[in-house]
């Protein structure tokens, strides 16, 4: 006999885990407005075009682990 599929607890903990570092980041972004507010636009840009697509990179491994249960391939 076949066993049904259970859900995986790593699914909803992963989802809780990107909110988490979504939520630090922006914090530690936000903790840095006044430094980076005080700069010309030209160079605000640049800043927060990076830090909006660097908090991007932890979340490959993030992903892999809520899928497989393994942090690497």
């Amino acid at each position: 006999m076949i066993e049904p599929h259970k859900p995986s607890w790593r699914k909803p903990a992963g989802m809780f885990m990107i909110l988490g570092l979504i939520a630090l980041w922006a914090f530690i972004i936000g903790s840095f407005s006044r430094q980076i507010g005080g700069l010309p636009g030209w160079a605000q840009i640049p800043i927060y075009v990076v830090s909006g697509i660097v908090w991007i990179a932890p979340l490959k491994p993030l992903l892999l682990w809520m899928e497989t249960g393994r942090w690497r391939i």
